[in-house]
């Protein structure tokens, strides 16, 4: 007979899940409880056996896919009979595995019962996982107070990590009884921010279990209810069905498999630390941090490190009053990179000017255009993306990386350029994607667009990654030039002074010309002097004759 594998129930309001991983082709032979698919709903990694021992006749489903509760995933020939609900939820065993099994069934059943409908409770809210090698944020602002009524999503606190704004909300609505933390406060992952009285129950994938600790179940050859204890102290865990078969998957419950798969981590290298190599969350997080040392580790060992180590500081309180303050995620993380940057690159700065006197004109003369189109203020800036866009495709090695510990070149075909912002939080560098295919006054709002946020703390994680190129446009604020410092692995920086009226000789006599100077570092390894004038030259002539913007366009 034909039996159909169909997606089972998996909780309130659940009504499809993920495919993650398709462990069984057609013609595979499968026991009964055997593992057969993967799937993943909101925070629950999910594992079906199945339920005969047969041969797999046709799989319905592909990686990837999304699948309604009830529809079938793969159907298997047996011979066997199949067990009522009845007798699946009773069993026939009598053996100590069985009844290991069903008295930790017994517990989940006690646990769910356990948070009934409608009970007002006390939550306590965690700063949650914030990536791989983050430790503890910084709060930036507190939204809310004690007595406050919040609801479901609303944002609760704002935390920067590294050269990251998040905004924090909550899971639940209720009543804010206590805030634990205040603004400038360094909060660690898993620390109790908030005290919520709420009386919404929980979901049933976030509803904690209790793991069985017995050997028996540990041998046995039927699903499980397992649990895997969360990193907060919510005790919020990944309620699933796993088969503890090591010849076939990682001796993880699905939790932390799914937690490892989340973090980029492969649960099939993890050593782990219990009972027959069992993986926890613990040592998941363990293998992530080695990972993690180890690579900030290679570049000491392919020659990338500096070698300098810092010299105490003298007690400055012995010569007057003194005042300290922790430096900002941003600035810690500017410090390291710059660091970092200028003591591994060879970089030389090319110094030039452009008469932008013609494009000046032109400039004020679409101005208005652009704030009337929704564009904004037509800025310098605006038009050097696009001119160093097209000198990126002309000078290719100003548009690459270098890959020193495997001794190649990689050549980008894409064109994200990095502009310099001043925040009061420090120097942040957010990424405007694809300016070859972008219009200048799309570039124009763009670049407004992203100056606001980054200056409202609003700017993402992803929108400051994957620069080629940047500008550091300091004209505002005055200079006439300096030596910006390459963001490896970027290649080239270009710095942007105050323009100003210089007498410049034409025709043999002096006239007032408009010169914007210019600055452009390079990484010495891969850019020659030469290129380097070739390429700030012709970035001075786009900007000498605006035709050339449109010749190239």
């Amino acid at each position: 007979m034909i039996v159909d594998i169909k997606l089972p129930e998996l909780g309130e309001n659940i009504t499809q899940a993920q495919v993650t991983t398709v462990m069984v082709r057609e013609g595979d032979s499968v026991s009964k409880d055997q593992i057969i698919v993967e799937i993943e709903t909101d925070k629950a990694v999910i594992e079906v056996p199945s339920e005969v021992d047969g041969i797999v006749k046709k799989v319905f489903i592909s990686e990837g896919e999304k699948v309604n509760i009830g529809a079938t995933m793969i159907s298997v020939e047996t011979s066997q009979k199949i067990a009522t609900s009845d007798e699946k939820a009773v069993g026939k065993h009598q053996n100590t595995a069985e009844s290991t099994v069903m008295d930790a069934e017994s517990k989940v059943e006690s646990v769910t019962a356990s948070i009934p409908e409608g009970k007002t409770t006390i939550m306590e809210m965690t700063i949650p996982f914030l990536g791989e090698g983050i430790e503890k944020a910084q709060i930036t602002q507190v939204f809310v107070a004690n007595g406050q009524t919040v609801k479901v999503d609303q944002a609760i606190l704002e935390m920067e990590t590294d050269k990251a704004t998040l905004e924090l909300p909550t899971e639940y609505g209720g009543v804010v009884k206590e805030i634990r933390i205040k603004q400038g406060d360094f909060a660690k992952v898993g620390q109790v921010y908030m005290l919520l009285e709420t009386t919404e129950s929980k979901r049933m994938d976030e509803i904690p279990v209790l793991e069985p600790k017995s050997a028996d179940v540990e041998k046995a050859e039927i699903p499980v209810f397992e649990a895997v204890k969360a990193h907060d102290p919510n005790m919020q865990v990944l309620l699933s069905h796993t088969h503890l078969n090591p010849g076939k998957i990682a001796p993880a419950a699905p939790g932390v498999r799914g937690f490892a798969r989340q973090i980029g981590v492969n649960i099939q290298e993890v050593p782990g630390s219990g009972p027959g190599g069992r993986i926890s969350m613990d040592d998941v997080k363990a293998w992530s941090k080695a990972l993690h040392e180890n690579y900030k580790q290679k570049p000491a060992q392919s020659g990338f490190s500096s070698g300098i180590v810092s010299e105490p500081l003298p007690d400055f309180s012995k010569w007057g009053e003194i005042r300290i303050e922790e430096m900002s995620n941003i600035r810690r993380k500017t410090a390291d990179h710059l660091s970092y940057a200028w003591a591994t690159v060879p970089q030389v700065t090319q110094f030039d000017k452009a008469d932008i006197t013609r494009l000046e004109e032109t400039r004020k003369k679409f101005s208005s255009e652009s704030e009337k189109s929704g564009a904004g203020k037509l800025t310098v800036t605006a038009i050097l993306l696009k001119i160093i866009a097209i000198a990126l495709k002309k000078f290719p090695q100003f548009n690459a990386s270098i890959d020193m510990e495997n001794k190649r070149v990689i050549y980008k075909s894409y064109f994200n350029i990095g502009v310099a912002v001043d925040t009061d939080r420090g120097l942040i560098v957010p990424v405007i994607r694809d300016v070859d295919k972008k219009s200048i006054f799309e570039l124009s709002a763009e670049l407004n667009e992203i100056a606001v946020k980054a200056r409202n703390r609003k700017i993402s994680l992803e929108e400051m990654q994957g620069g080629n190129f940047t500008i550091s446009n300091l004209g505002g604020l005055g200079g006439t030039a300096f030596t910006p410092i390459v963001n490896t692995p970027e290649v080239a920086i270009l710095g942007v002074s105050r323009a100003a009226f210089e007498p410049v000789v034409e025709n043999g006599q002096f006239v007032p010309r408009m010169m914007l100077p210019l600055s452009m570092s390079y990484d010495h390894r891969i850019i020659d002097g030469a290129d380097a004038v070739r390429f700030t030259r012709w970035i001075c002539s786009a900007l000498e004759d605006p035709m050339v913007i449109a010749m190239h366009n």
